[in-house]
């Protein structure tokens, strides 16, 4: 990391300072960089992305699969740093670390396949051969946010490396130092330093980036994804978006009551409520609402809230405190209009400035923001439902798609209701179990985004198609027509022969 650092602070820059969330102490600063530092780092990248990609892909494979090894053996110093921009717990920290893991796993050994040639059919078989290969874009460019400071960061970007493109990586100005350390790890076991690269600063410099990329990958908030694709479509470059969510959970009668609350309580307050795909509302049939509302007043006073160590502290600080007013919001505007906070609610400075109390709402209904906006922090608000068929209405009745989540005991029927609610993902009697499935596309339908991470999708993404026919002028004769006589009774002959073999 030191030597990131003192290579980008070199020269007259503005800079940002990064604080402890927890202890408002500051961890250091950063450069502002500007148009011209993000366009000669893109210069860099261009020039060095043809060696990279002539490495070939499993060398790139290697490589990266070295640097995911040497981040596991010191996972006890990146989930510090983690934790020291986050104000997450041990777990949170850790959970981004696992993830990543698997992840990597996933991306470098399906790379190979995926980016092997394929042959496909052409119109005349043996006369021409059809193939498409597949070629990086060239130099990505990625916009990453504060929540998930390592993972989002990484997903995406070891998919663009292992594919054979270089990369920029602008994180968020609140947690660089985890970029900064990932990184500097990538350089350490062997991947090029133009390769691989970090740019700090603001909204600035994540504009100058979008001008000067091949592709752009943005993950944040839906207002902020908007201003990316407009810049991205003047230069009419590819990009992907993964953006906000009002993602929900329902509860069916059968469900196992005690599975259904812990679950959804550790969807809402995973990060304190600050991930895209947390639990932001909940649909509970009313033949188990008065249970379950109980149970989760109940396994809420059992949590853990604080700063300290270990596997057992369930929820940490926020980030920014930005969230901690929009959650206050949330929460008294929803007051103001008849719904019941049966727990929590508050702040506690005793912990840290920006702890705020896991806090459970009932009678809310959708002329709320609590359950029309995101709110990104420790809210769950719960709602009574007549039957599935209203829940499923009102969980599609949101701007947003990006996750959901059914607790039953019917694993069919929730299956089939599954597939009627918008959204990118649905899962079965686990909230955010996609996030943790590198082999499933992740993504977001209406306003929580374009594209999709992981699975084969998300390693496609990042590359372009290549298509080559090749005549062998077999049987072809010399004709200035484009029908002359052999090629019409060709046309005739497979026209026929697909009426009886449509898979030629």
């Amino acid at each position: 990391m030191a030597v990131l650092e003192n290579k980008s602070l070199n020269g007259a820059h503005e800079s940002i300072t990064v604080f402890n969330p927890v202890t408002n102490e500051e961890i250091g600063a950063v450069p502002l960089m500007t148009a011209d530092d993000v366009r000669d780092a893109v210069q860099r990248a261009r020039a060095a992305q043809p060696m990279w990609q002539a490495m070939g892909v499993h060398e790139r494979a290697r490589l990266i699969r070295n640097w995911k090894n040497a981040i596991w053996k010191d996972q006890k110093n990146g989930m510090a740093i983690i934790r020291r921009e986050t104000g997450k717990t041990d777990a949170g920290a850790f959970v981004e670390l696992a993830i990543m893991d698997a992840s990597v796993d996933y991306m470098v050994s399906r790379a190979p396949g995926v980016l092997r040639t394929q042959f496909r059919s052409p119109l005349f078989p043996l006369i021409h051969w059809a193939k498409v290969t597949y070629k990086p874009y060239g130099v990505i460019g990625f916009i990453t946010p504060w929540n998930y400071p390592f993972f989002n960061a990484l997903c995406d970007l070891v998919a663009a490396l292992v594919m054979g493109n270089t990369v920029i990586l602008k994180p968020s100005e609140i947690t660089p130092f985890t970029s900064y350390y990932a990184i500097e790890m990538m350089h350490r076991i062997g991947i090029p330093r133009d390769v691989v690269q970090v740019v700090t600063g603001d909204g600035r410099t994540g504009a100058a980036l979008i001008d000067q990329v091949d592709f752009i990958s943005f993950t944040g908030s839906t207002a902020n994804g908007k201003k990316v694709a407009l810049r991205a479509a003047e230069r009419l470059i590819p990009f992907t978006l993964e953006l906000g969510g009002k993602d929900p959970v329902i509860v069916l009668n059968d469900a196992n009551l005690d599975a259904a609350v812990t679950g959804t309580l550790r969807g809402a307050l995973e990060n304190a409520g600050q991930a895209c795909v947390s639990v932001e509302r909940v649909y509970v049939e009313s033949g188990i609402y008065e249970a379950f509302v109980q149970k989760t007043v109940e396994y809420a006073n059992q949590l853990v809230i604080g700063s300290g160590d270990g596997f057992d502290v369930h929820m940490g600080s926020l980030t920014n405190e930005r969230e901690l007013l929009r959650a206050e919001e949330h929460i008294s505007e929803a007051v103001a209009k008849g719904a019941k906070v049966l727990y929590g609610g508050k702040r506690r400075p005793d912990l840290g400035a920006l702890f705020f109390e896991p806090t459970v709402l009932v009678d809310v209904d959708h002329t709320m923001k609590v359950m029309t906006e995101e709110t990104f922090g420790p809210i769950l608000p719960i709602m009574k439902v007549k039957d599935a068929e209203d829940a499923i209405r009102l969980a599609n009745d949101s701007d947003y798609g990006l996750s959901a989540c059914i607790y039953t005991s019917d694993l069919r029927r929730g299956e089939r209701l599954a597939r009627q609610i918008e959204a990118g993902d649905v899962s079965i009697n686990r909230p955010q179990l996609v996030f943790g499935t590198p082999s499933l596309p992740m993504g977001g339908e209406k306003n929580s985004g374009v594209g999709r991470r992981n699975g084969k999708e998300g390693l496609l993404r990042f590359v372009k198609t290549q298509s080559i026919i090749t005549d062998t002028l077999i049987g072809s004769q010399v004709s200035l027509s484009q029908l002359d006589p052999v090629t019409l009774l060709g046309v005739r002959m497979m026209r026929a022969l697909h009426q009886w073999f449509p898979f030629l």
